[in-house]
């Protein structure tokens, strides 16, 4: 059975601004996040892996860098794994989203036509393009170990095609920061082997 490890990438700079910074560039890692990133490279050593996928996002990207070089691996972009299109609240503070909107990922995860019209992209689009990469993944990588650096949602969407998550539960679930989240592979049925893996050093940290 191979496993897919999703790795959300490392603190960054719009996590501690509460910015919703979507698929802007230029949004670096903190020393936090590239700490974080360093930590879970030493998880990873021990968990055979085999590949390294990432989101183009520099974020992302970064935290994939520092994975394949503690574990000698190139780094490979796929654009599938990149953040959500955030539409017009690109850039936009957290506060102020929910000032004029409301909840708008409540909306997301329900799948409210007010997301659209908005211009972000659907939890149903994440979801098919996840699932797009994840079966080429089983194709290309059958039983070996595959990590892919991308986003919160993308996470979350992977999860929810396994676990039957209210809207509510997928508000609330939060995927840390450079943690691993590990599913399981056989003949196309998956299972959830872990979710927000982390060093030790780091479990006062979801």
């Amino acid at each position: 059975m191979g496993q897919i490890i999703f790795l959300r990438h490392g603190q960054a700079k719009n996590n501690t601004e509460r910015i919703l910074a979507g698929r802007t560039e230029g949004v670096p890692l903190t020393d936090t996040g590239i700490k974080q990133a360093e930590l879970t490279a030493q998880l990873l050593e021990h968990m055979n892996i085999s590949t390294i996928y990432s989101s183009p996002i520099q974020r992302a990207k970064h935290t994939a860098e520092i994975v394949g070089k503690h574990n000698s691996l190139d780094v490979t972009i796929d654009e599938r794994l990149i953040e959500l299109d955030m539409g017009k609240f690109t850039g936009m503070p957290y506060d102020a989203i929910f000032n004029s909107h409301g909840n708008v990922f409540m909306k997301f995860y329900n799948g409210e036509l007010e997301i659209a019209h908005n211009g972000v992209e659907t939890f149903t689009q994440v979801k098919k393009r996840i699932l797009s990469l994840v079966d080429d993944i089983i194709e290309k990588h059958h039983d070996e170990n595959v990590v892919l650096v991308t986003h919160m949602d993308p996470i979350k969407a992977m999860l929810s095609t396994i676990v039957d998550l209210s809207p509510a539960n997928l508000f609330e679930l939060i995927i840390a920061n450079a943690s691993l989240n590990i599913f399981g592979e056989h003949k196309k049925k998956f299972s959830v082997l872990g979710l927000n893996v982390m060093h030790t050093s780091r479990f006062d940290q979801v």
